[in-house]
This record gives structure tokens, sequence and C-alpha cells, in this order.
């Protein structure tokens, strides 16, 4: 039996797991990943890839490893093709350094041996703690730890799902298939979202083909530095969102703290420079219509006077379904177990992130607890300091 089985192996599942290691004392051999790709952190890499970025939005301190400044000594020990290595402001590290330092600390610490790939299908208790039934069969430990995120579930309006089913060339940037490397000629592209990824990949994909890319979004550029207020990083406003009894009154503050579909200030401004040297089209309307050609292409309605050229490639940057991650085996999990649940459906955990006996939460599950930056990389890091505890 493990002392510990963590199910996903993304930036939590992989932080937490060093953390419960080296900080707890917990031994390689009880402790295990259980996630369904290739490796720790593989769709992570692969999704931040497809984009195109360069730097991360968050700052130096926010990473893998133990330490707040460990990827500020790892920099100055290696060679970073993407400059600079740090970007203004909050000294954002290139995806490039932030890449090598998490293969580094993943290789320093043997974490790859913790790592099984396969699906959890099944959560169960048992007298000794939990049993979870996988697509590689059952495993028992006394504490499972859940880091999901919602990677699984990209957000499809309805007219591209329609689309989709009549194979016209739509595709969402955090599909499992996705590679933008990958893509077959095109004429002409349509970026669909207006967040961070959206710009990302479009001024990505204008630096490959300039004049043949549209950015199409709902609404102008939102510009925020940041996702969420960095006073949601710091122990008093945590404390006071803690004190607050009422989950759903919780669920407000994070809905109302969050910046969903929002840009860095510098990124807005790589797009509109972009578009002035007719590198890039940027068309603020919303999809009424979208219908595919004879040719194969796909033609768009927009609202007011908006017009876009049709597209022989769409790329859906709209980001990811805003419910519960986990899917049905969760679900299923749930109802049967009698989990406690917020009425908007996310775990009531207490303090050490314990949702029941043994069963511990990060991410998005966490939010609810953590506050509003529980999913990004220093929502890893404070479920961390949490789950320290436990070695007290």
């Amino acid at each position: 039996m493990l002392d510990w089985l963590i199910i996903g192996g993304g930036v939590h599942g992989t932080h937490l797991s060093l953390v419960l290691t080296e900080r707890t004392g917990v031994s390689h051999d009880r402790l295990r990943v259980l996630d369904p790709h290739e490796g720790l952190l593989a769709r992570w890499t692969r999704c931040t890839r497809n984009t195109g970025m360069t730097h991360l939005r968050s700052s130096l301190v926010h990473h893998i490893g133990l330490h707040p400044f460990d990827l500020k000594h790892f920099a100055r020990e290696v060679t970073v093709e993407t400059q600079p290595a740090f970007a203004h402001p909050y000294k954002r590290p290139a995806l490039e350094l932030f890449q090598q330092h998490s293969r580094a600390v993943v290789r320093e610490h043997g974490m790859d041996d913790l790592h099984l790939r396969g699906r959890a299908q099944r959560l169960e208790r048992t007298d000794e703690g939990w049993c979870v039934e996988t697509t590689r069969g059952a495993l028992q430990a006394r504490n499972v730890l859940l880091a999901i995120g919602p990677g699984e579930q990209p957000r499809w309006p309805d007219w591209a799902t329609a689309l989709n089913a009549l194979g016209a060339p739509v595709r969402h940037l955090f599909a499992p298939d996705f590679r933008r490397a990958g893509l077959t000629d095109w004429n002409h592209a349509v970026v669909v979202g207006g967040g961070m990824s959206a710009a990302q990949v479009a001024l990505a994909m204008a630096d490959d083909a300039p004049g043949r890319v549209t950015l199409l979004a709902r609404h102008p550029p939102r510009e925020y530095q940041l996702d969420a207020d960095p006073g949601w990083m710091s122990p008093e406003q945590l404390k006071q969102y803690n004190q607050q009894s009422s989950y759903e009154q919780r669920r407000k503050i994070v809905d109302g703290a969050r910046r969903p579909g929002s840009v860095t200030p510098g990124l807005a401004r790589e797009c509109r420079y972009a578009v002035r040297r007719g590198e890039l089209g940027h068309v603020v309307a919303t999809i009424e219509e979208a219908r595919p050609t004879q040719s194969g292409a796909v033609e768009f309605d927009l609202t007011g006077d908006a017009t876009v050229a049709s597209a022989d490639q769409v790329i859906l940057a709209t980001g990811f379904e805003e419910g519960r991650p986990g899917g049905a085996w969760l679900d299923a999990a749930i109802e049967r177990l009698c989990l406690p649940c917020s009425a908007c459906g996310f775990p009531v955990v207490d303090e050490r992130l314990e949702w029941a006996p043994g069963l511990h939460v990060t991410g998005p599950l966490a939010e609810l607890e953590i506050g509003p930056a529980a999913r990004n990389i220093v929502g890893a890091r404070l479920a961390g300091k949490r789950l320290a505890r436990l070695s007290g």
C-alpha cells in the first residue's frame, strides 16, 4: 500500500510530490503520481509550446522547486536562447528557462520514477485509506491527493462543435492532439479568443505567416498584468478570505477576483504593433453563425459591420469549461461517498485541504480554501505549504 497517491502530474501534482517527499519525509517508494501522459508535466509542456509564449505571466518565485529563489539561482548556471531570461515586470521567467529548471528538478530528485501512466476511474474508501481503480489496475493508498485541473475540459462554442462534427478545419488549442508546429498548409487562419493564449498563438502564427492571421475576439483587450490581484498571494488577505464562513460568498469573491480573458499590457502592445505593421488582423465581434464552404474553409457571420475573410484554419483559444474538473468518475465518487460540496459544486475542505479523511485536493478543487490564485503556479505553492504542515 502507498502512503500517497497523487492523481495528476501537472505543475500542481509535480510540485506537491516534491513537497511530500522532501519536506514531509514520504519515501519515494511510498508515493506515486498517476497521470495519463508520457511523463510528468508533459501536458503543461505541450500546451505552453503550442501557445508560442516566450515568458510566463507569473514571477520568478513561482515554479515547481522547493525554495522561492531556486529558479533565480538556476538561471545563473544555464544558457537561455530566449532573451531576456526574466522580463519586466515581476521578473517573469522565459518559458525556456522555466522548462529547463522543471526538467532539472525532476531529474535531480528522481521524480520520473514516481510516475504511473494511467487514468483514475473510480474512488472508494477502505479500512486503511483509499482504493483508486485505474486503467492499469487498482491502487491502494492511505492518502489520495487530487491534483486535477481543467486541462481536459476545453471550451467549445456551439458553432464550433457543429463545424467540427462536419469535418471543418476547426481545432482547439488545448485539445490533446493539437500541435501548432504540425498544422498543414493554410492560406488564412482565424484565432478565436480574447485572452493570453489567443493573443500568443495569433502572434506566433503571424510571425510565421505575416498578413495571413486574424485574431477574432468578442471584446477589446482587457489589460491586466496578472489574472488575479497579487494581494491574493498574501497571508493577510487569505486570512480574511478564510474567515468568510459562507462558501457562496467565497465563490463570489473568487469569481469576482479572477480576470479570465485578459492579457498583459505588454502582450496587448505587441498585438497593436503587429496590426499596424500589417502582420496581424484584429476583429472585435461576436460570431453569430459559422458554416463550411464547398472548398473546405469556414465562413463567419459577425455582429455589427465587422467582417473577416473565410478561414481554412480556425484555432479556438477559448479556454476551459468553468465547472468542477474531474469528470464522470469524480462526479460519481462525490455522490456515492457524500463528499461535501458548496452550491457551486466545488469541494468544501479544511485548512489542510482535506475533503475527507486522507483525501486532499489542490488546484481548482481547492479554490474555496486557497482563494482566487488556487489554479495558478502560486496556488500549487500555497497548497504545498498547507500539506507540509502534515509532518508537524
